[in-house]
């Protein structure tokens, strides 16, 4: 939300840390699919990689649209699920998603809430000391947010002072982006990806950091609010991975297969331009 993470709405959905669980049963293909070795993961997942055999559990933030979200139904909907669908279809088993609030995700995964955390987190070095990443999923393009009608110096430089306050979702890579960009300025960061932008919006803030889709989809639901900078470039350009409990090789391996299998066929870059309505998709990482 790059998440670090990351997370993000175009329209603001009241979770009051209470799980809104929505179950997606999905036809199993066949029994699942073999990972090619006799180890297991960690703790109880056995064999199968799972807390549940026959069901996929997946914690995530549903408040990032187009990424994820809950459509006009109330039903998860977005990039990630389409691609979850996929997965759990492709390991035959039952796709169960859990919506949190984002700060709660990785708590989850450590207490073994869910199997998998899919919010398109960033795998930086703190994090891959409490959990596991798959290989990566999702591009991001991170940029700064500002007020409408901003007449700042369109420049990195003219907003990393003292007297800048640059806000960012709280526990996201853009909060750590944030930070590492404008080390002079005030950092302030909120629960809720709206929150920040509001912050923006009515002068209380300077900046945001965010991603570029992410702000977009603000712009639509909040017109003439906040724009993007006209900085030279973008403040990063990152990628979003899935994380499992700490130690859990065997659904990683899964994933990664997956991913791998996704990325080299065109599913991801046929699922990324159709949810998000562009034609562009950015270069994956090899590795495959």
């Amino acid at each position: 939300m790059s998440r670090s993470p990351e997370k993000r709405t175009a329209r603001r959905i009241a979770l009051a840390g209470v799980a809104f669980v929505s179950t997606l049963v999905l036809a199993a293909c066949g029994g699942g699919s073999s990972t090619g070795s006799g180890s297991t993961a960690a703790g109880d997942a056995g064999a199968s990689g799972l807390n549940q055999a026959g069901t996929l559990t997946v914690g995530m933030n549903l408040q990032f649209k187009p990424e994820m979200y809950l459509d006009d139904a109330g039903k998860p909907a977005g990039y990630d699920v389409e691609l979850l669908t996929k997965l759990a279809t492709d390991l035959g088993v039952k796709l169960d998603i859990q919506n949190l609030d984002f700060n709660g995700l990785i708590p989850g995964l450590q207490s073994k809430k869910f199997d998998m955390v899919s919010v398109g987190l960033t795998a930086t070095d703190a994090r891959k000391q409490v959990i596991d990443f798959s290989r990566e999923y999702v591009p991001y393009t991170s940029v700064l947010a500002v007020k409408q009608g901003d007449t700042t110096a369109a420049t990195v430089d003219a907003y990393n002072t003292p007297s800048m306050v640059i806000t960012a979702l709280q526990g996201s890579s853009g909060e750590q982006l944030a930070k590492k960009t404008f080390p002079n300025a005030q950092v302030k960061s909120f629960a809720d990806q709206n929150a920040a932008l509001l912050e923006v919006s009515t002068g209380r803030a300077n900046g945001s950091v965010l991603e570029d889709y992410i702000l977009a989809q603000y712009q639509k639901a909040n017109p003439n609010q906040v724009a993007k900078a006209a900085l030279p470039k973008p403040l990063d350009l990152g990628y979003g991975s899935w994380a499992v409990q700490k130690g859990n090789s065997v659904l990683s391996a899964k994933l990664n297969t997956f991913l791998c299998k996704a990325q080299g066929d065109g599913t991801l870059k046929s699922t990324y331009t159709s949810v998000f309505g562009v034609d562009d998709f950015p270069e994956m990482p090899g590795g495959c």
